[in-house]
């Protein structure tokens, strides 16, 4: 019910032939060009704020361009810089665009890597400067890198603090910024390294940067950079030389998938967007594993190794549950499994009166959830039909057996989203009231005053559209009770590698808590987990540890869901509201390869993560508790 942004996704492919080679076979040398268009297209869902893409022509000459970006930032980015690439063609000669030789001689964009990037801001920050890729010039081929990536970084004081310290000064203060440079900085050892390796062969001039480019190893520079970071990421790039690269983070935090013939080498954060655009099969993509790289050489030589020993592995989950497409097979499977767990808990919500129920969903991506709900119950109400049956004794008689088998699940589209809601009304009642229109409801779906209404979501994580437009919409259709079911469980910490979730207050489980705390006289829990978080950022060398689950440990996922209830029930609704979480075992059992659930438990992955944690329950404690 409430957009959750992530930051990015990625899209990468390398040429394997001359463009002349998917001239003859496709009837166009843009072939990767437009295959980058798809990709970035069916991953639209994963960034709205700013696009930017990047291609490299391999053996130009000296004096012409050979490494090109475009960035744009707004919802229709995407369509903003194709249409740029294909603008620079308009005045092009019709027998000229589609000449090849031309084209990869004259033509932007008519190139052999191409590179990809869709942003969603964690941070706030807005711009074109904010938008990737980042490029990093020199007058050397190899040492001109452009660079992108699907990462948040935790740890980004103690690695600027690192290169300060080494005399470097670094002119903007973030993790793609930092990341740039210090990989960069390492691209310029490894090309010098190579270049006293030509030297000590006799080679001069033009040899030697021939040597330089058939001898880069991107390996090293991953080797000797990628260590220094904590947090979740995947990190892609190409060299003016034609190395591409693309890196996992060592918890698996982050998402990759890669596909290789001997035509393409291409990369993509989720794997439907390889299997539509290259038409493949579900098993022909793989994962990129934790702590690995796929790296191609300027020569095609594809090669996946291994940069950082996998630590113990959390890929997210909430990936599975909210960010990636539902068209893959196992997110699909798993959103489907998350929805039947629920089936115990929603029937005792509503007594097991399936008779005078009905079930829906808010939004589009619980859908998948509602149907495995739905499921599940059909099957619980089958099972109930049969112990019915056999209960009777006797051959059951025509209308016995109509009795029993028309009792069925009940489902209606209850809610439609209507229109979106714009920010040029300030005042805050216009707001509200506006606010409580985005959705329209199905009137005559429900006997009123005699059915539940059940609405299924993927998460509940602020509570304000429930508060201001949800609760209050369906409610007009005078439910006898209405039941809000999560697939995920409560949403009680927040994230710092990549989903827009950074602040502890913005969380209704967080501040239902928090209120219980002082309603229960239990307040001196709060100021004691503001001294333990502020110990815990003092302490040196020791394992750090989450504070701020102490909070949680008085109370019941149930005590917290009433909490919650009386936080957001609108004014005036008077009807009986209950809250449904997933439970954190069904979580898991759902999602069995996928353990990154520090979002619900806690248990951050690394040491950056925990650290972020407590100082955001600091910086909540200053401003909210001691501020007032």
């Amino acid at each position: 019910m409430e957009e959750l942004k992530e930051d990015c996704g990625v899209a990468l492919i390398r040429l394997l032939k001359p463009l002349s080679y998917y001239q003859e076979k496709y009837g166009t040398w843009m072939y990767g060009l437009n295959k980058l268009y798809l990709m970035m297209e069916k991953q639209h869902n994963r960034g709205q704020e700013g696009a930017g893409m990047a291609c490299v022509k391999l053996d130009t000459e000296a004096g012409s361009e050979y490494m090109f970006r475009e960035r744009a930032e707004g919802s229709n980015a995407i369509t903003e810089i194709f249409g740029k690439v294909h603008d620079s063609y308009a005045a092009v000669e019709a027998q000229n665009l589609i000449d090849v030789e031309y084209a990869k001689e004259n033509l932007p964009f008519a190139g052999e890597l191409y590179m990809g990037h869709l942003r969603y801001s964690t941070t706030g920050k807005s711009g074109i400067t904010y938008v990737h890729p980042f490029l990093r010039r020199n007058n050397w081929k190899a040492k001109n890198l452009c660079f992108c990536g699907n990462f948040n970084m935790t740890n980004v004081d103690e690695v600027f603090h690192q290169l300060t310290q080494q005399g470097q000064f670094p002119r903007i203060y973030s993790d793609t910024y930092i990341m740039l440079e210090l990989m960069g900085h390492r691209l310029d050892r490894e090309v010098e390294r190579n270049f006293n390796a030509a030297k000590e062969y006799g080679l001069e001039n033009t040899a030697i940067t021939s040597y330089i480019e058939q001898h880069v190893d991107m390996k090293n520079v991953l080797q000797t950079t990628m260590p220094r970071f904590d947090g979740g990421y995947v990190v892609c790039g190409v060299t003016g030389s034609g190395e591409m690269f693309s890196m996992r983070d060592p918890w698996g935090i982050r998402p990759a998938f890669y596909y290789k013939d001997d035509e393409i080498v291409v990369l993509a954060s989720e794997r439907p967007v390889l299997q539509t655009t290259f038409d493949l099969e579900c098993d022909d993509v793989l994962e990129l594993q934790p702590g690995q790289a796929l790296m191609v050489k300027k020569d095609g030589e594809c090669l996946v190794e291994q940069i950082i020993t996998p630590k113990e592995t959390a890929p997210c989950s909430f990936e599975r549950i909210y960010f990636s497409r539902g068209s893959d097979r196992d997110i699909y499977a798993e959103r489907e499994r998350l929805g039947e767990l629920l089936v115990p808990s929603v029937l005792k919500a509503i007594d097991g009166d399936l008779l005078h129920t009905v079930f829906s969903y808010i939004p589009n991506t619980a859908e998948v959830a509602y149907y495995g709900l739905q499921n599940g119950l059909t099957k619980y109400l089958d099972r109930q039909k049969i112990k019915q049956i056999e209960c009777l004794g006797h051959i059951p008689t025509h209308e016995e057996l109509e009795a029993i088998l028309n009792v069925r699940v009940r489902a209606e589209k209850v809610a439609w989203k209507d229109i979106k809601l714009r920010t040029f009304i300030a005042e805050g009642n216009s707001r509200n009231d506006l606010a409580s229109h985005v959705y329209d409801i199905t009137y005559g779906s429900i006997e009123p005053h005699v059915d539940n209404l059940v609405v299924i979501d993927d998460s509940i994580v602020r509570g304000t559209t429930l508060k201001k437009s949800i609760l209050r919409i369906l409610n007009r259709l005078h439910p006898k009770k209405i039941v809000i079911v999560s697939s995920a469980p409560q949403i009680r910490y927040p994230d710092y590698y990549g989903i827009d979730m950074p602040r502890l207050e913005e969380f209704c489980v967080f501040r239902a808590t928090i209120a219980l705390l002082k309603e229960r006289g239990l307040a001196h829990i709060i100021h004691a987990t503001y001294k333990s978080c502020l110990q815990q950022l003092k302490a040196k060398d020791v394992p750090m540890q989450n504070c701020v689950r102490m909070l949680y440990e008085p109370f019941s996922v149930e005590e917290i869901n009433q909490q919650i209830v009386k936080m957001l029930r609108p004014s005036g609704v008077t009807t009986p509201i209950e809250l449904v979480f997933q439970s954190i075992e069904g979580l898991h059992h759902a999602i069995p390869k996928h353990q990154g659930d520090w979002y619900f438990t806690g248990y951050y992955p690394t040491q950056g993560g925990t650290k972020s944690c407590n100082q955001s329950f600091i910086n909540y404690y200053e401003q909210e508790e001691l501020g007032k």
